[in-house]
């Protein structure tokens, strides 16, 4: 499968105000390499369009009626939609100052990213192209807002069944995977997806177990017992 960086990236905006999704469409169209492929009015939408022009990145905002930016970033993350696609989208959470236990939930929900409304121009393009390959994005007010609060609980313990149990089973093979030793690459090739998507599936699995490298991740993979050591793939 083509790298995104190679055929240019494709953006799915996700916002329930038409002026607002112009302007984010102006702002990414003049970013080199980046195409603007869909827009959505609300959540629902957001998803169905991901399936059918698959993005790589879904621009969402948080803020949505009906379906809002946290159950459609849990959707697009779940085993359903993973299934009927080929390419896994990148989710850039749009949010305003201040909204963080919302951004908790759609860390949990599976999002790579979270951009203020507030945020300079330029970082809106920045962050497409972190998400796209494969990594995370956080605004530096919310980063502050969610050091602040990993600070008020010191004392969380390293993730077990519990943080296990909010992975997708596709997200569960990856890490699987990745304990017995192999690379993105080697990932990649043992279960027939690209790249890009298994940095994907990575980023997300460190923000859902609430960690920061592969080792950790492994690591929880083996006291979990997701892996035992006399498993061979």
């Amino acid at each position: 499968m083509e790298a995104p960086e190679s055929r240019g990236i494709r953006v799915l905006l996700a916002d329930d105000e038409a002026l607002v999704r112009g302007g984010l469409a102006m702002l990414l169209e003049a970013e080199q390499g980046i195409t603007v492929a869909g827009e959505a009015a609300d959540g629902a939408e957001a998803v169905e369009q991901a399936v059918r022009i698959q993005p790589d990145v879904v621009v969402m905002d948080i803020r949505m009626p009906g379906t809002d930016g946290v159950e459609a970033t849990r959707q697009l993350s779940s085993d359903a939609f993973l299934d009927k696609v080929d390419t896994v989208p990148a989710v850039l959470v749009l949010t305003t100052f201040g909204d963080d236990e919302a951004v908790r939930t759609a860390l949990r929900s599976g999002a790579s990213g979270f951009i203020l409304k507030s945020s300079a121009p330029r970082a809106l393009g920045d962050a497409v192209r972190a998400l796209a390959a494969g990594g995370g994005w956080l605004d530096p007010a919310i980063t502050r807002g969610l050091l602040a609060d990993f600070v008020r609980r010191p004392d969380r313990r390293d993730p077990g069944s519990v943080e296990m149990a909010q992975l997708t089973k596709r997200e569960r093979d990856v890490l699987t995977v990745a304990a017995h030793g192999l690379s993105n690459a080697e990932i990649a090739t043992h279960l027939f997806l690209s790249e890009a998507t298994v940095k994907t599936h990575m980023h997300r699995i460190f923000l859902k177990l609430g960690i920061t490298d592969r080792a950790q991740a492994v690591a929880a993979a083996y006291k979990s017992g997701l892996v035992r050591s006399e498993d061979r793939l």
